[in-house]
């Protein structure tokens, strides 16, 4: 091993140590081969040398020459690996097959709500399908497919229970309350089963007297949850609690941040990011990392600061790579993400190293998938 001047750094050679920036955050991890745009974020980030497995250029593979070669021994060759592609590809259409299916009971569980009693055990029981393929629900690039604007209650429901659920685990509440919270992101706006959908739906602003009947959605859905046995008294309270702010500015009951459950502050969190990012019929859906800037600034006395920093440390943590439109339209590609300013990372446009945390007037607006 040995330290190598980043301007002798060449393609395909292998990092025997993490590099990290100047401030402290790691760059690339232990054991990355080098890209050719690798250098040019290692140059962006004026680190001047790195640590190199054998400290120089790597041997490569010299052509054989057949008149040369002493042994007429052929090896063989190997038989073609097979393409993990249509294994994945399968894996994420059973996750959207189950999703859809989840959608459909969730749908008929609200409109029937009212009439009938809500079918806990069978919508627990597909929530746990759903949680069991978890790793192939990304918070930040997943859509549902053919997104029908009527149902976007529903897909906020099903987005925020699984999120919640992810985020339950983060926050690092006990095992026991994982499932219970994902229930709670499913059902936090069951009470709207209870109100007027002409008011519900309506594509404009609404009167006072309108958006208290819509905030009464708070209380009808706590009523209609608290004589179910299967849930506990946290999924009640997210109900009737998931729009209080803990500087207590909220509603029903403008309670502070001490007397909101846990459970009512984890699914603030997952509703209003789905809320922003979901297509409704008079809005379209907003960028991820727009809002992501907008619910950290609601950590300033609304939403509980401290998962509002787990939720958008860990969202934000695994996505180099990742392609993104900008609001210039160019696309480029997540090339690093600065822990202290996680919303804005640096993006490789053309070649160029973009740091958004710089260029305020720069921001994503779309993630491609």
């Amino acid at each position: 091993m040995g330290n190598v001047a980043v301007t002798d750094l060449k393609p395909g050679q292998k990092i025997a140590s993490p590099v990290h920036t100047m401030l402290g955050g790691r760059l690339m991890p232990k054991g990355k081969v080098l890209i050719p745009r690798d250098l040019d974020v290692l140059r962006a980030f004026m680190i001047e040398e790195v640590d190199i497995e054998g400290g120089g250029v790597p041997d490569l593979p010299v052509a054989k020459d057949a008149k040369n070669t002493t042994s007429s021994a052929k090896t063989p060759t190997p038989a073609p690996k097979a393409s993990p592609e249509p294994i994945k590809k399968a894996a994420v259409d059973s996750f959207q097959l189950e999703y859809d299916r989840m959608l459909n009971l969730v749908k008929s569980s609200f409109q029937s709500a009212l009439a009938a009693s809500i079918p806990v055990y069978d919508l627990r029981s597909q929530l746990e399908t759903l949680l069991g393929m978890m790793k192939h629900y990304k918070i930040l690039t997943f859509v549902p497919k053919n997104m029908n604007e009527y149902d976007y209650m529903y897909h906020n429901a099903i987005l925020s229970s699984l999120t919640s659920y992810s985020l339950a685990q983060w926050h690092g509440l006990p095992q026991k309350d994982w499932v219970q919270v994902a229930l709670a992101g499913l059902l936090h706006d069951i009470g709207n089963a209870k109100v007027d959908p002409d008011i519900l739906y309506h594509p404009s602003y609404l009167n006072n007297e309108e958006l208290e009947e819509v905030r009464m959605h708070t209380t009808y859905g706590y009523q209609m949850l608290r004589n179910i046995p299967a849930l506990n008294e946290g999924v009640r309270l997210a109900a009737l609690q998931h729009h209080e702010k803990i500087d207590g500015s909220g509603y029903p009951l403008r309670l502070t941040g001490d007397k909101i459950h846990v459970y009512a502050k984890i699914v603030a969190v997952a509703d209003i990011f789905h809320a922003m990012t979901l297509k409704k019929r008079y809005r379209k859906a907003q960028s991820p990392y727009l809002v992501l800037e907008e619910i950290q600034s609601e950590a300033f006395g609304k939403l509980d600061p401290a998962i509002v920093q787990t939720f958008i440390g860990k969202v934000t943590e695994l996505h180099n790579g990742i392609r993104v439109r900008l609001n210039t339209d160019e696309i480029g590609e997540i090339v690093f993400t600065d822990r202290t300013h996680p919303t804005r990372p640096m993006v490789s446009v053309k070649g160029k190293i973009i740091n958004l945390v710089q260029n305020h007037n720069l921001y994503i607006v779309e993630i491609i998938n």
